[in-house]
């Protein structure tokens, strides 16, 4: 064990990771590209983005040199009572880029204070107009972060249980699995057409920690539709799904009728520095203008609209909204579905898919698909040993790649992926 690795065990609690039992964190000591470089020496291709956050990149220069120069004019500045160029400009950018609908910009830290602020801002705007509506309805499996407000709307489990007797009550519907819309969509509408629910929120036609579950743009659009004329609140968390990730450059541009509030952080700043962004209507803001101090919508962070964040996030809109950015999002979609061809008949594969630049499937094991299942437990190791990152939610391997991914290294993982379902080692076997 490293000198570093060993103050890490002895000062650092790591997120995700039982004390006991797991294997010592690699210690990585400069990224370039899609590489990690480890201090043993190891060359690592990061092929989920580091946790779906990186777009073009690490260590991209474009970015790098933006926030020095900002942190060498504004590094911080209080966001009640102030404001700044980088937040100005960023706020108008998205606003352009996302549906005409979203008209104003709420800075926060992260995707779980953007998914709270969401929440809070959808409750309030009923609360503020004296209307009883204390209900909220979410998908089953769904992941919207880590905080209070976040896990209520989330998927109900082992990662809350602890929780549980905290988290306020949601109505969930069952996940659209094919065949079963119309049932969901049933379900759907008897909860919407009590008249008590203030919002739903969704990960619009992909679900990603509960497996990367594709549902139906058709069934989803009608849902909207029917909540929007109940007078609910639709909220898109995009967190995962924004910038490109899956073809658009929104997931809620796959559909016709548009949401009312988007969630937005990951990729919002290329993985270069944490960020969180609620969007909403004109009509949502509309019930907090009043001379009643108490209509005020109360939230706030200290960093809400850091400066170098905020010129870490237009640097990387100006890598993202590039003819080159585009051309190698439509690339790696064509690359996945090649590969996806060549995988989905594997006796070792089910339900393989493809969505913009997101591939997964689900490894065929003796235990059912789940975030538990033990595959997780040789399939990184595996991988990492073979120099991919790729962290699978239990049996499910996915890539979600940097966008500046090369065709020589995406074709080393496939290959590498190709290797290990034809020939899969013995648990026993994997050495990281």
């Amino acid at each position: 064990m490293s000198d570093w690795i060993k103050r890490d065990s002895e000062a650092i609690w790591h997120p995700f990771t039982p004390l006991r039992g797991m294997e010592n964190p690699l210690m990585v000591e400069r990224a370039e590209g899609v590489y990690l470089y480890t201090s043993d020496g190891a060359k690592i291709i990061d092929a989920i983005s580091s946790w779906w956050v990186n777009l073009h990149g690490h260590s991209h220069p474009y970015i790098a040199k933006a926030i020095a120069a900002q942190a060498s004019s504004l590094e911080h500045v209080i966001f009640a009572g102030f404001t700044h160029e980088p937040a100005i400009t960023l706020a108008e950018r998205l606003l352009k880029i996302l549906p005409e609908n979203q008209t104003k910009v709420f800075y926060s830290d992260n995707g779980s204070t953007a998914t709270e602020v969401a929440i809070k801002m959808a409750f309030q705007y009923f609360y503020n107009q004296g209307i009883n509506k204390r209900k909220i309805i979410a998908i089953d499996g769904a992941y919207h972060g880590d905080t209070f407000g976040a896990m209520s709307v989330g998927e109900r489990g082992p990662f809350t249980e602890p929780f549980d007797p905290y988290l306020f009550d949601v109505s969930f519907v069952d996940f659209p699995e094919e065949g079963k819309e119309e049932a969901v969509y049933q379900q759907f509408k008897t909860l919407v057409e009590k008249g008590d629910v203030a919002a739903f929120i969704f990960e619009p036609i992909i679900q990603g920690a509960s497996g990367m579950r594709v549902y139906s743009k058709t069934l989803l659009d009608r849902m909207i539709a029917l909540a929007q004329y109940h007078e609910v609140v639709c909220i898109a968390d995009e967190v995962m799904t924004g910038f490109g990730r899956t073809g658009k450059l929104f997931a809620s541009y796959w559909l016709t009728n548009k949401p009312d509030v988007f969630c937005l952080s990951k990729g919002l700043t290329g993985g270069a520095m944490a960020m969180g962004v609620t969007t909403c209507t004109e009509k949502i803001q509309a019930a907090y203008r009043s001379n009643d101090l108490m209509k005020t919508f109360f939230h706030g962070h200290s960093f809400t609209a850091n400066p170098m964040t905020c010129a870490a996030a237009n640097a990387s809109l100006d890598l993202l909204l590039t003819k080159e950015s585009e051309e190698n999002r439509a690339r790696l979609n064509q690359k996945h579905i090649s590969f996806l061809k060549e995988i989905e008949g594997h006796a070792m594969v089910r339900k393989a898919r493809v969505l913009g630049t997101i591939l997964a499937f689900e490894m065929n094991t003796e235990k059912d698909t789940s975030y538990f299942n033990e595959a997780r437990h040789y399939l990184y190791p595996y991988f990492i040993s073979k120099g991919v990152l790729l962290r699978p939610l239990g049996n499910v391997l996915y890539l979600i790649p940097p966008y500046v991914i090369s065709d020589r290294d995406l074709d080393y993982v496939y290959q590498t992926i190709l290797d290990f379902l034809n020939h899969p080692p013995k648990p026993n076997e994997i050495q990281a």
